[in-house]
């Protein structure tokens, strides 16, 4: 039977300063779940409500609907919750593309970005510090189940850019169109904050500056974050 105290820690999980302390976090949904223990990330815990059959969840702890619904980050409880340890994550520069993230903020975008780095095979991405958790709920649902297989580091981005022996590319609005642009078997390509673009400091350390050009009306200031990371990496495996 659960206890308060589990109750406790998974509804505390829903903030980044317990999930670091604990070096756990929650996901929901039943294909999320079933995807990351297929994936061998070690499960603290599984809870399914009354109303769901937990038969595949082996030790799965069953909860009434309110206990669920006071531990879920969903408006609508999906019935299945998992709390997962955070996996190390791996340090050392890979031999294909990698990608690198300049403070994204928003919780929709990284769990995309994530999600396209599963599609295209990308299985490093370098997180500035100040981009938003990648343990983050909505990060977590929007990845859909992604983040199993995504190697995600959090650094000093300068820093790491300083030290690294791959050519940098960074995504810009004045940068050379990526369709004329021959690109290396492997690199590093920097995605900027949604407002700001890349940083100064961190501007001082790509080599190559990229676009994507526009064809419509000029009226349309730029493109999200995350669709223009899906055409670039398109454009890099193509």
């Amino acid at each position: 039977m659960v206890t308060k105290n589990q109750i406790k820690l998974v509804v505390s999980l829903k903030q980044k300063k317990y999930r670091s302390q604990h070096g756990l976090f929650v996901v929901e949904g039943e294909k999320t779940v079933n995807e990351l223990l297929q994936w061998g990330l070690k499960a603290y815990a599984v809870f399914a409500d009354n109303s769901q059959n937990p038969k595949g969840f082996e030790g799965a702890e069953v909860v009434s609907k309110a206990t669920m619904k006071q531990m879920s980050s969903l408006t609508n409880p999906s019935g299945i919750l998992g709390v997962f340890y955070m996996p190390k994550a791996k340090t050392g520069e890979a031999s294909d593309w990698i990608l690198a993230l300049d403070a994204v903020r928003d919780p929709g975008n990284l769990g995309t970005i994530i999600r396209l780095c599963d599609w295209f095979g990308i299985t490093q991405l370098i997180c500035s510090e100040d981009t938003v958790d990648c343990y983050n709920p909505k990060v977590l649902q929007a990845t859909m189940g992604s983040i199993a297989r995504i190697n995600i580091v959090y650094t000093n981005l300068e820093a790491y850019l300083e030290h690294t022996d791959l050519v940098v590319y960074g995504a810009f609005m004045d940068g050379a169109s990526v369709y004329v642009e021959k690109l290396p078997a492997s690199g590093i390509l920097v995605m900027g904050n949604e407002a700001n673009g890349i940083s100064s400091d961190v501007t001082k350390h790509i080599a190559q500056r990229i676009s994507i050009p526009q064809y419509g009306q000029a009226t349309t200031e730029s493109l999200n974050v995350a669709t223009a990371t899906a055409i670039l990496l398109n454009e890099i495996r193509r």
